[in-house]
């Protein structure tokens, strides 16, 4: 099944092309719409809500064709917008209340569906304050909540982490991984964080200046590499395990990569060694079994979302760079 299709779709203004041709296919499940600002994801969102017409080209949601199924389809979708955009001298019950009555919802369903949806994103304690003394996360949730509260087929956020701590963030992208895992309604959701993306979607869209760069999953995107990620616990003997470890992998002959890895607990502590064959394992685990350190982990490396963007500059600049030294 097909959850969002587009074909050919442009929008274009006056000065500017928001979107050049797009076209994708995006299936069941949590999806990530990945682009710097003025990449043409806030208006691809409208023009799948029905709220922008395309310039050319088609668009379909839950098999309804965008341009003339627009109620339609916002009747089965749920949007949390990426501002700040709630009352503040109302409280959370009322306001999603309100929104599940907007969507259809008779009074008894829409008080029923708010205090299960605002149990769910973890606000029931606090359903009876005014909104405008929430804290960032909590109108986050709020917002969250009124996408949810009419149970959609599917729900489209905007940039759903902005202005949250790390806490924050980790417990928002939970609620969205469970929106999908324990209720069965795909996501949509947008960001410019790569990391999130990794942690959270089955798969990634990339978009720049209106054009589609990539679709693909997430493991497509992080494909097991031939380095290990080796990680130890220090000793007596040795309080630094990890330079021991380091000094006694080197003098064996074994490459060893420069930096560490990055956003993982422990990083500082991981040693990145290239993998020759199985004898690399050996070599490794041994080494470490003589040094009396303790194994805390021994994986294959994984490539990050990041630096597959990293990458990819890096060759555009060669390219460019070969481009003008033949100019």
């Amino acid at each position: 099944m097909t959850v969002i299709a587009t074909e050919s779709l442009s929008k274009r203004y006056p000065r500017v092309t928001a979107l050049d041709r797009l076209s994708l296919d995006i299936g069941p499940g949590v999806t990530g719409l990945v682009g710097a600002n003025g990449a043409g994801k806030s208006t691809l969102i409208k023009i799948l809500l029905g709220l922008s017409p395309a310039t050319e080209g088609r668009a379909a949601v839950l098999g309804l064709d965008v341009a003339t199924h627009g109620s339609a389809i916002r009747e089965r979708v749920g949007y949390m917008p990426e501002h700040d955009c709630l009352p503040p001298d109302v409280s959370a019950t009322e306001f999603v209340v309100h929104m599940a009555r907007m969507s259809g919802l008779p009074p008894t369903a829409a008080r029923e569906r708010t205090a299960d949806t605002l149990r769910h994103v973890g606000l029931y304690e606090e359903r009876y304050r005014p909104i405008g003394g929430y804290s960032t996360g909590m109108k986050q949730r709020v917002k969250l909540a009124q996408a949810l509260v009419h149970d959609p087929q599917l729900v489209l956020l905007d940039e759903p982490t902005n202005g949250l701590d790390p806490v924050g963030r980790d417990e928002m992208l939970g609620l969205i991984r469970r929106v999908y895992t324990d209720f069965g309604i795909s996501v949509l959701v947008t960001s410019h964080l790569l990391g999130e993306l990794e942690r959270t979607c089955d798969h990634v869209v990339v978009v720049d200046g209106g054009k589609l760069l990539r679709s693909s999953s997430t493991s497509d995107f992080t494909q097991t590499t031939t380095t290990l990620a080796v990680e130890v616990t220090d000793s007596d003997t040795h309080p630094d395990g990890t330079a021991a470890l380091r000094a006694a992998l080197t003098a064996a002959g074994l490459s060893l990569h420069e930096g560490e890895e990055q956003g993982l607990p422990g990083a500082g502590h991981i040693l990145l060694v290239e993998a020759t064959g199985e004898e690399t394992y050996d070599r490794v685990r041994d080494t470490v079994a003589d040094l009396g350190l303790g194994l805390v982990r021994m994986e294959q490396r994984r490539h990050h979302i990041a630096e597959v963007f990293r990458d990819n500059d890096q060759q555009q600049l060669v390219r460019k760079g070969a481009g003008s030294d033949g100019a």
